[in-house]
């Protein structure tokens, strides 16, 4: 018995004795899923929470600034019912269509195209762990830092 050959019996073993919960696959499946390696980053320079203007029901909105290699992403977080809508502007403006990255969002579930004047609106997005995934039409990418909406 050669070392592939063992492998395989103790996989079928852990496979039969105790097999990996299919929402844990799902988890895994989906992380990769999210990865852009040739994507370069904007990293989070700016956070004013609650420092805009408050919405009708009193809650405030979250003011976030992102700066990658020659452009700038500022966006506003505000609460929409049980979701959060964002709202952002792509400095210089470009052709982008925006992805929003979320654990509980499939890829490409919710997206917005940047209008020519750089502005974007991403609504009906879950409370979690966000990262913005900009995408070039040249194929090139740029995301951002995770935060917690």
């Amino acid at each position: 018995m050669n070392d592939d050959e063992l492998l395989a019996r103790v996989r079928a073993a852990f496979d039969t004795l105790d097999p990996l919960p299919e929402a844990v696959l799902a988890a895994g499946r989906s992380a990769l899923a999210w990865r852009t390696p040739s994507a370069v980053l904007a990293a989070l320079t700016g956070d004013l929470a609650g420092r805009v203007a408050g919405t009708v029901r009193g809650g405030g909105v979250r003011a976030l600034t992102f700066t990658g290699p020659g452009l700038t992403v500022e966006v506003e977080v505000a609460r929409s019912g049980w979701d959060r809508e964002i709202t952002g502007r792509l400095i210089p403006s470009a052709d982008v269509v925006v992805y929003v990255r979320h654990p509980d969002l499939a890829p490409g579930e919710v997206t917005a195209r940047v209008e020519a004047s750089g502005l974007f609106c991403l609504p009906r997005v879950p409370d979690g762990v966000v990262s913005l995934d900009l995408r070039f039409p040249d194929g090139t990418s740029v995301v951002t830092s995770w935060i917690r909406l």
